[in-house]
This record gives structure tokens, sequence and C-alpha cells, in this order.
């Protein structure tokens, strides 16, 4: 802009004498028009006396000079202008490097002695992983720089970093915990205030992601480098990760202040050990301690182990798996690939998945799969007996020996080989154990925090809005939260992980709603066999079960081909549930098939109202059962209500 005004200072005196003197042309031209004939010629008005017709010439050189100019102007403009643009996203791109180099400089003229020689050193030194702080305060004690080491989302994360870059002392929106509910409130919070700065603490290494592939989809990939990509395919062959967003979605923590639009920053390893509910509040487990406006409690639970385990002897627990996270997955891959059996302890919906998913891998390694459980069958908790053995049947032809009625005295280590004792008198040697025998609620905060637990089903009691305390919040397996229509309640599955944290995070930017949605649970036994549940689904209520003769279409792998997504509660739409329409065709009786449930309908009773239903084999129908349960409305006749299910449509 300078250089414009300059070039147009020099030009503007030449136009204005140009212009004056076209001016002139035209006047003396008309006072001469009564003189000089109409038809004399163009011509010899530029070839005439000295005077007029160089005037022109002139005039008209000045013009050209002037577009000339000015097109160069507008050419050599253009092309600096981009060269500026470039220079300015170049040093955007470069500025951590430079804070980084500055701030160390900066922190190195601190010392006493030998500024010169210590400032020379200072360049070579920038830790890679390092990112600027964004603050700019007076400069901390050395111990104060001590406790505030550098997180990174970078994968993988979790190594020391450099003591000149401060974590934010302060942030609107802390989330306790980095799973499902935690990013859900996360992406929530930021969809109702898109400047909103959240900060999660997770004691993970790595950003939030789906637990459920961990032990269905991963182990059936025919990627031998599953375990560092943590990508699969799902059953209709879509591949996806299992991160929600990638590293580059999130901002490093130092940088979460100095974010003009905001961010989701991750502080991984870090374990929050205390909470001061009246300051507002928290500290981490190197005593850091950060402020917040808000709070969500989300750190979920960890798997139980049988206690005649943890008595056994630590030769023992190092041969034992506790099955949750990504590192227990990476950890029983290597093991299934080296050791010649493995027991698994449980047959829940986390047994039965992985003796599945190993059995199917048995097949093409020497491997002994042993699932034992003290049920008659799998799942014999939550499926009808009669399901439960038909279930223990398709488990078998898995490749897995099943051990029911089982219920382990004592586990020791002899040769380098596990011997589990049963009370019955079996015995059952093998090389590694896998103890899937539920989840415990991660309440350590309560006590520190004067938060209520429930005695009955364990986890932060929360009122209807999922809130505990003012400015705190708990979502996922770590609230337990009343239901209007089933009383109170803690559920730990990935389905009320993302709806709880959703409200959760929208109820923290001051949505005030309540929590009435009722979450449902899937689980699959490979690609051909497969269910979804909702509501109380507990093997010692009254069932009435109601099936029909499975078609190809009916299977896992066909409805994730059908929704576009394996984790099946992204497919569900509560509009669906107003829109369902009975099968006319005419329904055979109640579980009359002999050992035949390829579909059907299981629907769990409490004083006649169905509180609980199984879809086995019966896909993206979930709204439907969610509107019967709402509704808590008594039936006379259940195979007209599973009719709303089109079962007996081929």
């Amino acid at each position: 802009m300078l250089k414009c005004r300059t070039v147009w200072k020099k030009l503007a005196p030449l136009a204005r004498s140009s212009s004056t003197v076209c001016r002139q042309n035209v006047r003396r031209a008309g006072l001469n028009s009564g003189r000089i004939p109409t038809c004399v010629p163009a011509a010899h008005m530029s070839t005439g006396p000295a005077g007029g017709g160089r005037e022109n010439q002139l005039y008209v050189l000045l013009v050209a000079a002037t577009c000339v100019g000015g097109g160069v102007y507008a050419y050599l403009t253009v092309k600096g202008d981009s060269q500026r643009y470039q220079d300015r996203i170049d040093e955007i791109a470069s500025r951590s490097t430079k804070q980084a180099t500055e701030q160390s400089a900066a922190l190195i003229q601190l010392e006493p002695p030998a500024v010169e020689a210590t400032e020379t050193e200072a360049v070579p030194e920038p830790e890679p992983q390092a990112a600027p702080s964004p603050e700019e305060p007076s400069p901390p004690a050395p111990d104060a720089e001590v406790l505030a080491p550098v997180e990174t989302t970078e994968l993988p994360p979790g190594d020391s970093s450099p003591a000149s870059l401060k974590l934010p002392s302060h942030t609107p929106y802390l989330l306790i915990g980095g799973g499902t509910a935690s990013f859900a409130a996360a992406r929530s919070i930021r969809a109702r205030d898109p400047g909103a700065k959240v900060l999660i603490v997770t004691d993970e290494s790595v950003p939030p992601y789906m637990r459920p592939p961990l032990s269905k989809e991963l182990w059936f990939s025919d990627d031998p480098s599953v375990t560092e990509t943590l990508r699969f395919k799902q059953w209709n062959g879509k591949e996806r990760s299992i991160y929600f967003q990638p590293p580059s979605f999130y901002i490093n923590a130092e940088e979460l202040d100095g974010a003009e639009n905001g961010g989701v920053a991750i502080l991984s390893g870090r374990k929050v050990v205390h909470m001061d509910v009246r300051g507002n509040k928290i500290q981490l487990d190197d005593d850091t301690e950060i402020s917040y406006d808000k709070c969500l409690i989300a750190t979920g639970g960890a798997p139980r182990n049988l206690q005649v385990i943890e008595r056994a002897g630590e030769e023992v627990m190092k041969k034992t798996t506790l099955f949750r996270k990504v590192e227990d997955f990476k950890s029983l891959d290597k093991v299934s690939r080296n050791v010649k059996s493995i027991t698994i302890i449980g047959g829940g919906f986390l047994g039965s998945e992985l003796a599945c998913a190993l059995g199917r891998r048995s097949t093409e390694c020497d491997l002994e799969v042993i699932q034992m459980f003290p049920e008659k069958g799998n799942m014999g908790k939550v499926l009808p007996e009669y399901l439960s053995n038909w279930t223990t049947e398709k488990v078998k032809r898995e490749g897995v020996k099943v051990i029911p009625e089982a219920l382990v005295k004592s586990v020791v280590c002899k040769d380098d080989k596990l011997e589990i004792q049963l009370k019955d008198g079996r015995l059952v040697k093998t090389d590694h154990i896998v103890a899937a025998v539920g989840l415990e609620p991660n309440v350590d905060l309560a006590k520190s925090a004067g938060l209520e637990v429930d005695s009955d089903f364990g986890g932060f009691r929360v009122n209807a809005e999922l809130q505990a305390r003012s400015n705190i919040w708990v979502a996922g397996d770590a609230a337990c939260f009343y239901d209007i229509r089933l009383g109170r309640r803690r559920v730990e599955h990935h389905d009320h992980a993302v709806v709880s944290g959703r409200l959760a995070g929208e109820n923290m930017t001051g949505a005030n709603k309540p929590y009435w949605h009722q979450s449902m649970f899937w689980s699959d036994l490979g690609p051909d066999v497969g269910y979804e549940a909702i509501g109380i689904v507990d093997s010692s209520l009254p069932t009435v079960g109601v099936f029909a003769k499975a078609t190809a279409k009916d299977t896992p792998r066909a409805a994730t081909e059908k929704s576009g997504t394996g984790i099946r509660s992204e497919s569900e739409t509560e509009d669906t549930a107003t829109s369902a329409v009975a099968s006319s065709t005419s329904a055979p009786a109640m579980v009359q098939q002999k050992d035949e449930y390829g579909k059907g309908v299981v629907f769990y009773l409490r004083d006649k109202v169905v509180v609980g239903i199984i879809l086995w084999n019966v896909f993206n129908r979930m709204p439907i059962a969610r509107k019967i349960i709402k509704d808590g409305e008594e039936h006379a006749d259940l195979n007209e209500v599973a009719k709303l299910f089109n079962i007996h449509d081929d």
C-alpha cells in the first residue's frame, strides 16, 4: 500500500496536466468550429501546425505509460502478496520451534554465570515433542518447573517433557478420564460452545478410543501389524481405526490457554489423586494443581480379578491378563502367538467374545483355548437357559473347550505351567489365564471429593441431569443414575457411555436436560451370531421368547453391511420407533423350535411388564424395543408384540 501511494503521488500531476491539455484542445476545437469546415479530415488535424497535434500525442503517451505502469505494479503487488502469504504460513508453522528456543534462552539467562556460553548451547537442545507454553508468567521457582511435565497426544506419549513448559493452571472444562464418555462430552461441549477450552486428564497413554473392537473385530483382522495400526475391518469389510479422532485433532495441553478458538487438549499418563470440590480444583499424581469451572468425572472402571489369583503370588499374576485396555489387547495377542494353552475364566459377554475370537485363531495355529465359568452355560446370567445352552454349543464349534459349573479353588505355578484346581476336584493345566469376571467402577475420588457412592450398584450417585454436586457431573460406567422406568441403575456399555457423556457435556454448558435414554448393548460371537439388548436382561426374571428361521441377512455381517458401521449404536434413530409396522405373517408358538434359534426376540418381564428385550440376530430394530420399555404397558400376547420386529418376514 505504501508503494502504491508513492507511485500515485508521482503520476497524479502528469495525469492532471494531460487532462488539462485535453480540455484546452476540446475548447479550442469548439471555438474554431465556425471557421473550419466540417469536412476537414482528421488526418489534417494531426499534421497541422505545432500545438494541438503534439499535445494530443503527449496525452496518449502519458495515458499509455500510466496503464503500463499500473499493470506492472498490479503484477508485482500480487506476486509480493503471494510471497508474503507463504512467508506468513511458514512463520506460523515454525512458531512453536522459535518460541521454544526463545523460552529456553530466557530460562538460561536466569542462571547466574556464563550467560554467553550457555546461550549458544541452548539452541541444539530442543525436545522434538515439546510444545510452547502460551502463558507469559514470571519465571517460576526451579522445583515448580519440575512439577509441570509436558504431555503430548502423539502416539505413544508418556515420556517426560522439558520443565520449561507449563501446564495450564486453570481450565473452563475439565474432564477426568480419557474414555468414550469423556470424548462424547468434549464434542458436545464444543458443539454448544465453539470457543470452549476442554482439558482431558487420563492415565492412559493414547487418545480416546472405542473399546468394543478390542474383543471383537480386531481379533479377526488379516493384518499382521494390527497391534500397531489398531485398524480393523468391520464385518462388512470396511476399515476403520479404533480411535475416535487422530492425534492431530487435539492440541497440546500447554497450548490450551493461548488457543484463540479453544480446543480439546489431552494430558495423558497422568492421574487425578485428589479433588477439592469447594475450591474447584484437582491435584495430579505429580502434585500439579489445576482449577476448573465445570468438571466431568468419567473414570470408568477397572477389571476385577479372582481373589485366589491375587493371593497366588507374583508368578501367577505375570501369567494372568485382566482385559480392558489397548495394552491388554496387544499383550494377549502376543501371548496367544507364543503359548500352547490359554484359559479364559468367565462366561459373560467379554469372556465369550474372547473365547470365540481365540478359538477361531486356534484353528490357524497349535493353540488350546479353554473357557470355564460357574454357570451352566455361556452368558448364563443374561440368557434364558435354553438359549445359553445353544450359545455354549456355538462356542464349542469355534474350537473352544468349555468347562461349565467350574468354581476355582486355587491356582499355582509349577514347571512354568499354571495349575487351576477346581472345587469339584478337577485340575486344569494351562500356560496363561485371562480373567474376565466383571468390572469394578473407579470411585477413588469419592472420598476426597465427598461424593456419594451407591452401596448396591457402585458408582457415583447422580441426579436426573447426571450431576453429583454443583459444577460436577458423572458419565459412563462410573455413574449410578435413576431410571424413571427401571429404577436406579449403573450401566457398563458403549452406547450408555456415548449418550451419557453427550448429555453431561450439554448440561455442563447449561442445557439442564434429564437423562431418560434407554441405552443398548450388543455382543457378537463372530460374524455370524450376535444380539442386541436393552433394559434389564437378567436370566432370573421370567422370559418369553419368540423365534423364527434365520436367513443369510440375519447375521452381524449383514447388519453391518446394511448400516455401514460395526458400532451398531451409531446406526440407531429414534424416529424408527414411531414408524414400526407389525408383520402380517402369523407367528409360530413360543420357543417351539428344538435347538433352532435362528433369530428372535426374548422379552424379560417384571410384574407382567416388559423391562428388558434381547434381539437375537435381529438388527436395527432397537428403537422399537426402546419404545416398548418406555411405554411400560402389560401385554396379553407377546406374539403380537414380536410382530413389530418383523422377525417372520423373509
